[in-house]
């Protein structure tokens, strides 16, 4: 983050909460919905790379003002079917790589016998 980022943190931001990847989440000291016919500024400051998919979905949904209060500090409780929140890995020694990719190893199964190569004529 840049250092107008920190300082206009520090001059106007009050803290609302953070999640579980270590983000910190602001909103501006008036504490009014709305002033002057505009929204509440809110925004996070990231722990580490800035990366927008590091934001899980309940702190989305506060910061784009689809929820009118932030979650609650020990998050939001799932359906036990969801599966939790990861970042886009892309790009990452965790990405996923697919049979055969080079990084994994550059083997793939052979193919079946229905597989036919094209040979130009």
């Amino acid at each position: 983050m840049t250092i107008g980022t920190r300082l206009y943190t520090w001059l106007r931001g009050v803290s609302v909460g953070n999640d579980a990847f270590g983000n910190t989440y602001y909103r501006d000291k008036t504490g009014a919905t709305r002033y002057a016919g505009k929204r509440q500024k809110r925004w996070v400051l990231y722990a580490g790379e800035a990366e927008a998919t590091k934001v899980p979905p309940e702190w989305h949904a506060w910061l784009h003002h689809l929820a009118i209060d932030p979650p609650p500090s020990g998050g939001v409780k799932g359906a036990p079917w969801q599966k939790e929140h990861l970042p886009n890995l892309t790009g990452t020694p965790l990405a996923y790589r697919p049979p055969g990719h080079d990084l994994a190893g550059g083997q793939r199964a052979k193919a079946t016998g229905d597989y036919e190569p094209w040979v130009p004529n």
